[in-house]
C-alpha cells in the first residue's frame, strides 16, 4: 500500500537584521547578522539536506542560506519566488514606529486600529499579503509536491502561512512571535496542511 505523499515546508526566518532604532525594513534589502555559528550549525542539523531551496530574493535570506550551507547543510540553487517576501511598508519603510508617532503621520492611527487589513501608505495590508503568499504556497504544492520545501524568507511571511494553514484571520495570525533563525514546520497531507511545530528556535 503506498503512503500518500506529504509536501513538508521548513519554513526559517532570516538571521537577525542590527538595528538599534527598530526601523521598520519590510522589502527593503537590507543585510543580516550570520556570525552566531553555533546557531547556523544547530538550525542545519533540524532541517533536510538537499531540500528545495525557495528564497524571497532580499539579501538577507540569501545570507542565510549561504551560513547554512557554510555550517554544513546540502542545498540546491535557490529558487527566487518574490511573493514570499515581506509586507510592503510602502512610505513607511526605513523609519522607525517612534518617528511616526512623533512625526504625527496622518495614516497611523487608522492603521492600528485594524493592522491587518489596513495598508501603510503606498504599501500592502498584511491581508493582502496572504493572499500572495496563498498564492505561492499553492504554486509549490502543485508543482513540487511531495518534496520537502525549504524557505528561507520572512516573520510576516511565516505569520501569513501559519494564516493559510489554520484558516485563521489575519489579524489572528499577528499574535505569533516569529524569531529570527527559527523553524517553522507545515505539512500538506491528503487531508490538508498540518502544523507541526512554530518558532522553534536554533538554540
Amino acid at each position: 500500500m503506498n503512503t500518500p505523499s506529504i509536501t513538508r515546508w521548513w519554513l526559517v526566518r532570516h538571521g537577525p537584521v542590527p538595528c538599534p532604532h527598530g526601523r521598520i525594513h519590510g522589502q527593503l534589502d537590507v543585510a543580516c547578522d550570520v556570525s552566531d555559528d553555533d546557531d547556523f550549525r544547530q538550525l542545519a542539523r533540524r532541517v533536510p539536506a538537499y531540500a528545495l531551496l525557495v528564497e524571497s530574493g532580499l539579501m538577507r535570506c540569501r545570507q542565510t542560506s549561504g551560513a547554512l550551507e557554510a555550517a554544513g547543510l546540502v542545498l540546491p540553487p535557490p529558487l527566487i519566488e518574490p511573493d514570499l517576501m515581506e509586507q510592503n511598508f510602502g512610505r513607511w519603510q526605513g523609519r522607525s514606529w517612534a518617528d511616526l508617532e512623533a512625526a504625527k503621520e496622518p495614516e497611523l492611527a487608522d492603521f492600528w486600529r485594524d493592522p491587518a487589513h489596513s495598508a501603510p501608505p503606498g504599501g500592502e495590508s498584511f491581508a493582502e499579503m496572504c493572499l500572495r503568499v496563498k498564492a505561492a504556497l499553492d504554486h509549490f504544492n502543485l508543482s513540487h509536491g511531495g518534496r520537502d520545501i525549504l524557505a528561507v524568507v520572512h516573520a510576516g511571511t511565516i505569520r501569513a502561512a501559519l494564516a493559510i494553514a489554520l484558516g485563521l484571520d489575519p489579524a489572528q495570525a499577528l499574535r505569533f512571535s516569529i524569531q529570527p533563525l527559527s523553524l517553522t514546520r507545515l505539512d500538506v497531507t491528503v487531508e490538508g496542511w498540518r502544523v507541526e511545530c512554530v518558532n522553534i528556535t536554533a538554540f
